[in-house]
């Protein structure tokens, strides 16, 4: 039978309210006391209840995480930053995944809030135009956002469209000119849609047709044959694909492979999250890389600032800067005609 603290107290002969204030405020004991409550303690193996703090009123130090998925990295690497921070401070904490699903995101909030956490760092499908989100504003409960490019909420991302322009700037540089994007549902990331601007945007920059999207389920581990079809068949097939985040690229490149597509050689490939493992393929994958990490670091400390009341900032959004990794699944156009080469890109302002 699990001990209680009415255990503890005959065990170490005294009162339940005397164990309580030793487990709760030990500087109002007397060290003796504390001492012989804390062999009792130790000898019943007892654990105080974490929820019976919670309904006294006490502060909790539990920090909930709501993330789409842990199966991409992205999301591991800004929960590793997060986690670090928050064992150093003294803080727990719980993570429930949505899947980007709307009803699993207001699951996990209400869990959340049901825990009474202190804070949530979290991403979610639209960040913009949330209702739990307007509902957290209103009940007062913080948060800051990781990966969600507003302006509108507390976040930390990357400039998702200027990152991408970026990015495809760099395929028309190498001579492409059938770029298509390939991404996860669009309604279900505003990342994703941002992407896909500074997409068009580059392309239109360069006197080129910007695509559609071709979206595809983000969960699925290998390319349904209709859209391997798609990208193989036909004199007007695209050169490079820009995939919207790593995980998909590497998808995409199993895919290719088996239907006998050489990489770069026959199509160049571009992702998005700069993961580690990308440089581990062969070849190495290019992408545009995002400072996963220290999107969850900064989120944590503007998060631990406005729970402590030293937020200064006056900017709602953190913006941190992405860089390009040139890798070898991008390979030039060979014999590209004057005449065909796009006229000179701006930056994007």
């Amino acid at each position: 039978m699990t001990p209680t603290i009415k255990d503890v107290a005959a065990h170490a002969g005294f009162s339940i309210a005397t164990v309580s204030r030793a487990i709760n405020a030990p500087h109002t004991v007397n060290p003796v006391t504390l001492d012989k409550v804390r062999q009792s303690i130790d000898a019943l193996n007892f654990r105080p209840s974490p929820l019976g703090r919670q309904l006294r009123g006490e502060r909790t130090r539990l920090i909930g995480v709501i993330l789409p998925t842990i199966a991409n990295p992205v999301f591991a690497e800004c929960l590793q930053g997060i986690d670090d921070l928050a064992c150093a401070q003294g803080y727990r904490l719980m993570l429930m995944t949505t899947q980007y699903d709307a009803e699993r995101e207001r699951h996990a909030i209400e869990t959340l809030r049901e825990h009474r956490v202190e804070g949530l760092v979290l991403t979610v499908a639209d960040a913009d135009t949330h209702p739990l989100l307007d509902d957290l504003d209103r009940a007062g409960l913080l948060y800051v956002l990781m990966h969600n490019d507003t302006v509108r909420r507390p976040s930390v991302s990357v400039d998702n469209r200027l990152a991408a322009y970026d990015g495809v700037r760099m395929l028309i540089a190498h001579g492409h000119r059938r770029i298509l994007m390939l991404a996860g549902t669009l309604a279900a990331s505003d990342r994703a849609r941002l992407r896909h601007l500074g997409y068009a945007q580059a392309m239109q920059q360069a006197g080129l047709t910007p695509a559609p999207a071709l979206e595809i389920d983000f969960n699925a581990e290998e390319l349904a044959p209709s859209v391997l079809a798609h990208l193989t068949s036909g004199p007007n097939r695209p050169t490079a694909l820009f995939c919207s985040n790593d995980l998909l690229a590497m998808v995409v490149i199993r895919g290719l492979r088996r239907a006998r597509l050489q990489i770069p050689h026959d199509m160049s490939i571009l992702g998005f999250d700069g993961l580690a493992m990308g440089e581990l393929l062969q070849p190495p994958l290019a992408t545009i890389c995002a400072p996963n990490r220290e999107i969850g670091c900064s989120a944590w400390r503007r998060l631990m600032a406005r729970i402590d009341g030293t937020y200064s900032d006056t900017s709602m959004s953190l913006t941190l800067p992405h860089a390009l990794r040139e890798g070898a699944t991008i390979a030039a156009i060979p014999n590209t005609s004057e005449t065909s080469r796009p006229r000179s890109i701006q930056p994007l302002a």
